[in-house]
């Protein structure tokens, strides 16, 4: 069961000051989407994530178009905002913690059993490299909250390709035998994330 609190409904987002089209360009799809059984034969159900539309609401040019009542000005505010988060990520410089290599796999083995493995080789060939990329990684988790501001079709899945590349880059930079792991996940592998 959803906690209901936790979301507004578009009922909720207009009350809010938000017209149709600032929800559809700013927000884009519902964070939960289904069927309410309670109103007729199931009536659609969109919730959004109040944390969300909170975020959104803070920003200044959410105010002035809220009040115009037009969504010209979100999108211009958003794509000023994409531009530069864009710069933002091109110019940050990715810093990847140096361990020596037996420190590394000992990070990386008790990661991947904190995230649910077993941490043992199972015998296929690039295991332990998989386990130090994926903790290498997390342990950049942090550049995440660069994209932080980005909504819907205001360029996220671009800003993030972007931070994926320079993460996996940077990685590979710091330590080069995993090179082939980091090209594997650019490319789409398993794990691309």
């Amino acid at each position: 069961m959803t906690d209901r609190t936790t979301f507004v409904s578009l009922e909720g987002l207009r009350s809010r000051g938000w017209t149709d089209g600032m929800v559809r360009d700013v927000l884009g799809e519902p964070d939960v989407q289904g069927r309410d059984p309670r109103r007729g034969v199931g009536a659609p159900v969109r919730l959004y994530l109040l944390a969300r539309v909170e975020a959104v609401e803070r920003t200044r040019e959410f105010g002035s178009c809220a009040r115009a009542g037009g969504t010209a000005g979100v999108r211009a505010a958003a794509e000023r905002r994409r531009r530069a988060v864009l710069a933002t990520l091109r110019a940050e410089p990715i810093r990847v913690p140096i361990l020596s290599p037996a420190e590394l796999e000992r990070r990386a083995v008790r990661y991947r059993r904190e995230v649910g493995g077993t941490g043992e080789d199972d015998g296929a060939a690039g295991d332990l490299a998989r386990w130090q990329v994926g903790y290498l990684r997390s342990a950049l988790r942090s550049y995440d909250a660069l994209l932080d501001g980005l909504f819907a079709a205001s360029g996220r899945a671009e800003a993030e390709r972007l931070l994926r590349q320079r993460v996996y880059v940077a990685i590979a930079r710091a330590y080069p035998w995993l090179t082939g792991e980091c090209r594997r996940r650019l490319e789409g592998g398993r794990g691309g994330r």
